[in-house]
């Protein structure tokens, strides 16, 4: 079911503040910067090894990240796993009674499918799922 540990993703007030203290005093380096959801949020992407931390900024106070930043401030928000079957890993999930977000999964600009799995069927961790679109290359 699970692939890899796809990103690690912090909630912050404002990316490009947060840029300068990872890419300056952690050394990481930016890949690009995307909005997504319908330009509701910003999306830093700083790869390292395998996986990647990303930096996400919204624009929407009400939104569910709006809402998380007001309540607990800027920090860790989820986890991603990228899987192989995602339609397949929320029926699972379902099966054994996770409270599920997203039941279906939506998909971003680039045409990557995600869902989120409530919280507080992970210990107190969001936990976000990742099916990458395919290439189109043949792999």
């Amino acid at each position: 079911m699970l692939i890899r540990l796809d990103h690690i993703g912090i909630a912050v007030y404002e990316i490009n503040a947060a840029l300068k203290f990872f890419e300056s005093a952690l050394g990481l380096e930016l890949d690009h910067i995307a909005s997504e959801e319908g330009g509701k949020t910003e999306v830093a992407f700083l790869p390292i090894g395998g996986s990647e931390v990303e930096l996400v900024q919204t624009y929407e106070p009400e939104s569910g990240l709006g809402k998380y930043l007001a309540k607990r401030g800027e920090g860790i928000h989820h986890i991603c796993f990228e899987v192989d079957d995602i339609a397949g890993a929320l029926a699972r999930l379902k099966e054994n009674g996770a409270q599920l977000i997203d039941e279906t999964p939506r998909t971003n600009a680039s045409g990557t499918q995600y869902a989120f799995i409530h919280p507080k069927s992970a210990h107190g961790v969001l936990i976000e799922l990742y099916q990458k679109a395919p290439t189109g290359d043949g792999g």
